[in-house]
């Protein structure tokens, strides 16, 4: 469950008190300065996936400092990637000093003094990772510290776009160590592509980009002409280099593909107490001939989809997962040939 601190319903007597302690419990010891007299509203609703934590803040205009004195308070080595959506935030770490805009990244690091003040109500996303969790030594990430990312360009784009799927998400907790991982994957990628170095083969490259295929494949299932080669085009790599990272997974492209698809059948199948059209399902998830659904249907759930409908609804509700072999979301390739 998100964890939410809010200043709202306090008096603004207190508010000023609440929001200091809530600031550096949720990240790490800082000196916050509020510029307003009367401070507004302000709020962190914050989840973990992991050893990561996302945070979505939405307050006024501040200055949070974190110097020497902080630091030797808990010694904490952290870094913070934010996500702005509303006012522009000025970072200054490491002898630099930028201006982060809404739309754009920036990364800071506990380990050394940083500032950061917003002028204007503001609000922003902050994924925040041990520093241990990334492959990264000393001098390549002071390299990285207040640099801003657009994510108009590269593999930014990439991060960004699946950070902010982090943050609307409810995640299983089974999935949530992956989901960190796979934050910390990207953003080892991203450093690697800003210095130049980007290594396709490398196992972080190769989890951080698998991670990217599969959700493009999520939102495409419906199309009907989604292949390894579209996939491949759409992520700038070779077909061949996209089945030698579902090689690791154990599965072919088309087999995962096509077990996505037949879970998200199998579960629309079910619902009551309207069973409905199986041709009709079978091709909003982007099977074209009802005739072959029908057979790889058979042979991953050992009936047809009309067989398993009638089962599905004379079960009581909750049974639906104890009837077929494969379970919706798990990933794990059915056994149709």
């Amino acid at each position: 469950m998100p964890v939410v601190l809010s200043t709202s319903s306090l008096s603004t007597a207190e508010r000023s008190e609440f929001w200091r302690d809530a600031v550096s419990r949720t990240f790490v010891p800082l000196e916050v300065d509020l510029h307003e007299e009367t401070p507004s509203a302000a709020t962190i609703t914050s989840h973990h996936l992991g050893s990561l934590q996302v945070s979505v803040v939405t307050a006024g205009p501040q200055t949070v400092v974190r110097d020497r004195r902080t630091i030797a308070r808990d010694g904490a080595q952290y870094l913070t990637l934010t996500m702005q959506h509303r006012g522009t935030a000025r970072l200054a770490q490491d002898g630099r000093r930028v201006n982060v805009r809404p739309g754009e990244l920036a990364l800071s690091d506990s380990a050394r003094p940083f500032t950061k003040e917003v002028a204007e109500p503001f609000s922003f996303t902050a994924f925040h990772l041990p520093r241990t969790s990334l492959d990264v030594d000393d001098d390549e990430l002071r390299a990285f510290t207040c640099t801003v990312f657009s994510r108009d360009g590269g593999g930014a784009g990439v991060v960004a776009a699946y950070l902010e799927r982090l943050a609307r998400g409810d995640f299983p907790a089974a999935v949530r160590h992956r989901l960190a991982r796979t934050t910390s994957d990207l953003l080892a990628v991203l450093f690697q592509e800003r210095r130049g170095r980007f290594a396709p083969q490398a196992p972080e490259a190769a989890r951080a980009v698998t991670a990217r295929v599969k959700d493009h494949v999520l939102r495409h299932l419906a199309d009907p002409a989604l292949s390894p080669e579209t996939i491949a085009a759409a992520h700038h790599v070779s077909v061949r280099y996209l089945h030698k990272l579902f090689e690791h997974e154990g599965v072919t492209v088309a087999r995962w593909i096509r077990h996505q698809r037949l879970e998200r059948c199998r579960a629309e199948l079910a619902r009551t107490p309207v069973a409905p059209p199986v041709a009709a399902v079978a091709h909003r998830w982007g099977f074209v001939s009802p005739a072959h659904f029908s057979r790889v249907f058979r042979a991953a759930y050992g009936m047809s989809p009309r067989e398993w409908q009638a089962t599905a609804r004379r079960q009581e509700p909750g049974a639906e997962g104890r009837t077929g072999r494969g379970r919706a979301g798990t990933g794990v390739c059915a056994t149709a040939a």
